[in-house]
């Protein structure tokens, strides 16, 4: 599939940011997913939740059912993604993600990622390589500007594009607003009150 064209960038383009809640690792179970539906990076049109198995392979399966049973699904410009990974290492196949929504994803995180480390980790898993692959896959990772306080990974959208929607949606925060408050919501969901830097 190729990359969605955008002709230009609207101010209130619908954006849905995903983050996963709080939960204790590797323990069997299922963890809160959030997604939060925003105009931009100003307007919260809406919640979407779902859950994930910890550290289980159906993140992509969960995430793409949450967006194509979502009536805001034929609105959505973009999936903002805070990593990859939810549930430990539940980790998602973005380039799936965007073949079954037909909605480009970006990927952002606050640090780069450390492969070598994550690779490490998946060792313990006996599909280990299976979810390597899905890492692999996120592409390579780009760095937003010269603050190196966030960076991107790609699927079905330019880069010039995506950073133009990263930067437009970055409006209280390091973080863009929709995954900001994907983040918020799911802390407090999950805790009775989110606290912490988001």
């Amino acid at each position: 599939m190729k990359n969605k064209k955008f002709r230009t960038i609207k101010s209130e383009i619908r954006i849905l940011g995903i983050d996963d809640a709080p939960f204790t690792p590797h323990k069997e179970g299922n963890v809160l997913v959030v997604g939060t539906f925003f105009r931009g990076g100003s307007w919260l049109d809406g919640v979407l939740t779902t859950y994930v198995q910890i550290d289980g392979t159906d993140s992509t399966e969960q995430i793409v059912k949450m967006v194509n049973d979502s009536r805001h699904q034929g609105q959505l410009g973009v999936i903002m993604l805070d990593g990859i990974t939810f549930g430990g290492f539940n980790v998602v196949d973005i380039t799936q993600i965007f073949e079954k929504t037909t909605v480009p994803v970006i990927v952002a995180m606050r640090k780069y990622p450390n492969f070598e480390k994550i690779e490490k980790a998946l060792e313990n898993f006996s599909d280990g390589e299976e979810r390597w692959k899905n890492v692999e896959k996120a592409g390579p990772v780009h760095q937003v500007d010269d603050s190196g306080s966030l960076f991107i990974q790609i699927c079905g959208i330019e880069l010039f594009d995506a950073l133009e929607i990263v930067r437009l949606s970055t409006t209280h925060s390091n973080l863009p607003e929709p995954i900001r408050t994907a983040h918020i919501i799911a802390a407090g969901v999950k805790t009775g009150e989110s606290y912490g830097n988001a």
